[in-house]
């Protein structure tokens, strides 16, 4: 029989990887999601946004979404669990949905709430609430009604 820390440690590494596992596949599922909302126009845009660290030559090597967020994985600007830079792009693309949908996988999935986030690293955006309380309709309460206009006399 096998000792009971060494058990233990097995069924921690196990229930470890299985979350990994399931991570990867939500990260997988959110860079999915934002690439059919990306168009080519966007894409352009977007890596206009991020000109500075895409040298131009690679920079016109890429041609979809995907080959964007595939570029910023390999040179560390992208990660399941380092989202701060496309966050800052989306924000200052002016792209509150795709912004709005990396801060619900970084709070849904990561468990990072924006009062969390001041000590991590995936934090960078105190500003991103903002889109947030834009893109959410408003109650019946927030909605204000104008009087008609006067009518003339």
């Amino acid at each position: 029989m096998s000792h009971p820390t060494a058990m233990g440690a097995l069924w921690w590494s196990v229930w470890v990887t299985a979350a990994l596992a399931y991570t990867m596949a939500e990260y997988s599922s959110l860079l999915s999601d934002l690439s059919e909302n990306i168009t080519n126009e966007d894409l352009e845009q977007l890596k206009s946004a991020c000109k500075e660290d895409i040298p131009e030559d690679q920079s016109n090597n890429i041609t979809s979404s995907k080959e964007w967020f595939s570029y910023l994985e390999k040179n560390d600007k992208l990660a399941q669990d380092n989202l701060s830079y496309i966050e800052h792009i989306f924000e200052i693309s002016r792209r509150p949905d795709l912004l709005t949908r990396v801060i619900e996988y970084r709070t849904t999935v990561l468990k990072i709430s924006e009062d969390d986030e001041i000590d991590t690293k995936l934090t960078r955006i105190p500003s991103a609430k903002k889109y947030k309380d834009i893109i959410r309709q408003p109650s019946e309460d927030e909605i204000i009604k104008l009087a008609p206009p006067p009518k003339k006399v």
